[in-house]
């Protein structure tokens, strides 16, 4: 018998997790789309988005009829208690947060208590800036439903904090859970929800629940940055930095995480995050440098690999260069600001004939890039047809290729790469 029926608006990668997540915990689940196309793929059980696990995960979750799919948004709310809103919240032009998802799930929502007329807790789990639950959702539920939060239903915000590649690892093993609350029939209900999860339980204000998955985003990005300023003066001084780093590391105070050189972070969360930040603290009238100076850095790494191949070819126009790796990591097919992509796109920009590979992310980045690249399923093949090659996603078959006719920028620290390769340099060493 299962303890919560949950409904999840919003089907993307952190909907998607979650959905299987609380059905492996006998919840049962109703996850909420308006992509029908995508809720065909999950009711047949296969998911729209590569995670390690997921695809298992989804199979089981439908097996046990404790997870099912819908295009009714009133139903998925009139038949649950508990409603988690896992939309996007994407940057516009101006790096401003763009809450039109967000907005329209409330009003949904909204629409469906007004129907229920009973009590029900809604979650925020997409990440919104500080202020926004309090400000803007709150008061859009309450117009569509004619109800009042915290006493005719209940609202918390509950950041996720995911990694792709093992985001239901995290699911199940988070670090921390913070639920943001101000009434104790929320506090009771999510507590009770999580408590299969061993993980400390932080309750605090909606406010700093959503400051803290906007920290916790900048302090990485910043980190991560603070690698490849060290990396690139180490390169200089013709030392190793990842032995700098990995000593350095040994500091308690510092640690080994996210503390790795390279071509820089992307990804669907550090760099929209902290770009929506740097906008939010400017409107504060408080200038954000050190973030500022850590997307500088980052924007700046996709230069400094460009340099090191004009080096070695000199104009790139009509040059052969090929590009391993298009996700943003290993274990996800997610291109989102990846340094492949962006990669690629520059030196389509610059003439040459570019030339992709990737284990995962094909299908995707053909979205983007189109027919202005050639696309390899055997990255082997592809080190044939080409005079350079830049590594952009450190997956584990590109351990395992033939480097010794080309030039080789390294952006991941692939050893077999530094040993064999015709030319090489190395960003991450």
């Amino acid at each position: 018998m299962s303890r919560e029926h949950i409904s999840i608006f919003g089907l993307g990668y952190v909907g998607q997790v979650h959905a299987v997540g609380f059905a492996l915990l006998n919840y049962r689940v109703v996850g909420f789309d308006v992509d029908d196309g995508k809720l065909r793929e999950l009711s047949r059980g296969a998911p729209t988005v590569y995670e390690e696990g997921l695809s298992e995960g989804l199979r089981r979750a439908l097996e046990s009829r404790m997870l099912e799919f819908t295009s009714d948004p009133i139903m998925a709310v009139t038949s649950t208690n508990v409603t988690f809103i896992t939309v996007g919240t994407p940057n516009r032009s101006d790096n401003t947060q763009d809450l039109s998802q967000v907005i329209e799930a409330a009003k949904i929502i909204g629409e469906a208590l007004r129907v229920k007329r009973s009590w029900h807790l809604v979650v925020v789990k997409s990440t919104v800036l500080p202020g926004t639950t309090d400000s803007i959702i709150r008061r859009v539920i309450e117009e569509y439903s004619g109800l009042r939060a915290y006493s005719d239903f209940g609202l918390a915000v509950n950041p996720e904090f995911l990694r792709e590649g093992i985001a239901l690892r995290d699911f199940f093993k988070p670090d921390r859970i913070v639920l943001g609350i101000r009434d104790e029939r929320s506090r009771d209900h999510l507590l009770k929800i999580y408590e299969p999860i061993d993980a400390p339980k932080v309750i605090v204000d909606p406010v700093t629940a959503e400051m803290v998955k906007y920290a916790s985003n900048a302090f990485l990005a910043v980190k991560l940055s603070f690698a490849n300023e060290i990396g690139n003066i180490c390169k200089i001084l013709g030392i190793d930095s990842r032995e700098v780093l990995r000593i350095t590391g040994m500091d308690h105070r510092i640690g080994q995480h996210y503390f790795a050189t390279g071509l820089g972070f992307g990804g669907s969360c550090l760099p929209k995050d902290l770009r929506a930040l740097i906008e939010f603290t400017k409107s504060l009238k408080v200038e954000p440098r050190i973030l500022k100076a850590a997307l500088e850095v980052n924007e700046n790494q996709v230069n400094i690999a460009l340099s090191l191949l004009k080096k070695h070819l000199g104009s790139l126009k009509n040059r052969k260069v090929g590009i391993l790796g298009l996700s943003f990591k290993p274990g996800t097919d997610d291109v989102r600001e990846s340094r492949g992509l962006i990669l690629a796109l520059r030196l389509i920009d610059e003439g040459a004939e570019v030339h992709v590979h990737d284990p995962r992310a094909l299908y995707n980045a053909k979205i983007i890039l189109g027919d202005k690249v050639i696309y390899h399923t055997d990255a082997n093949s592809m080190l044939n047809y080409v005079e350079a090659v830049i590594i952009a996603t450190e997956w584990f078959e590109y351990e395992n290729l033939d480097y010794k006719n080309v030039i080789v920028v390294d952006g991941r620290r692939i050893e077999k790469a530094r040993r064999e390769a015709r030319v090489y340099e190395g960003l991450a060493w």
